[in-house]
């Protein structure tokens, strides 16, 4: 057993079994799985997210492995990525409570709870309207420079976030916004994965999903070479030459994952 409490979970929970307590928890239910279950709660007017694993079975495991999709198998996958990027300094959630019960992978209870980014907008909301009114220049530019910079320090890191999307980068909103006084963070990362390297891979799955969720935001091709010239951290000339292949199916699969989400998302198709 695994057991890390810091306040107000210490104080709360003294004495008490962590384990029970936490499946008492109330509040805004986000996601209800037979195996997992989020939600936020608040604790002497504070709010928190509450993410609770109860194992997913021995059958899903195998079916997750048969279709070479890697299962999340606890908060344990959580709570390392947010240490590894609070190391290396990437911005991201903090933890107050982790906990993790039981050896077999199937069954296994655990927890994870952060505290809530509040206020803040998802990036994705934030530069939903940057075709019809496009923001300043320098704005863009710096929120470009700096999606880049944390994307490129957590896979140097040896961390891949395998839902790395625009939606979950968090802007901070407790003050005005301008390109020279802005703060994001990097949120939902109980699919994350932690080695010392991240193989080429899942680097490059990171990759066309962060591409793909900022294709209709009005990027240009200067916004797209500033970012790789950030995110790599060497020139452009290095860049187009030693990464062209990366840089060609990185538009393949966006376009493929374009083309799967219109025909998802289409008039009639959850009928």
């Amino acid at each position: 057993m695994r057991l890390i409490l810091a306040e107000p979970f210490k104080t709360l929970w003294r004495d008490k079994d962590a384990f029970v307590e936490v499946e008492h928890l109330e509040g805004q239910v986000y996601r209800e799985l037979e195996g997992r279950r989020t939600l936020r709660t608040e604790v002497d007017g504070r709010g928190y997210f509450v993410k609770i694993h109860r194992g997913i079975g021995w059958g899903e495991i195998a079916k997750n492995l048969l279709t070479a999709k890697a299962p999340v198998l606890g908060a344990g996958q959580e709570w390392r990525a947010i240490q590894r990027l609070h190391e290396v300094g990437v911005p991201t959630m903090t933890a107050v409570a982790y906990g993790e019960r039981g050896s077999n992978p199937a069954t296994q209870h655990s927890f994870i709870i952060t505290e809530e980014l509040a206020p803040t907008i998802s990036l994705e909301d934030f530069a939903a309207n940057w075709l019809e009114q496009p923001p300043a220049p320098t704005l863009k530019r710096a929120l470009i420079a700096e999606v880049a910079q944390m994307a490129g320090t957590m896979h140097r890191a040896g961390v891949n976030h395998r839902d790395f999307y625009i939606c979950h980068f968090l802007l901070h909103t407790d003050k005005a916004v301008t390109a020279d006084d802005f703060r994001l963070s990097l949120i939902d990362l109980h699919r994350a994965q932690t080695r010392a390297a991240t193989p080429r891979r899942w680097r490059n799955k990171d990759l066309a999903g962060l591409y793909f969720s900022a294709l209709n935001i009005g990027l240009t091709r200067r916004d797209k070479l500033r970012f790789l010239r950030g995110y790599f951290q060497r020139s452009l000339r290095e860049i187009l030459a030693d990464e062209a292949a990366l840089l060609s199916w990185l538009e393949s699969k966006a376009e493929r994952l374009q083309i799967r989400y219109e025909r998802r998302y289409a008039p009639g198709a959850q009928e």
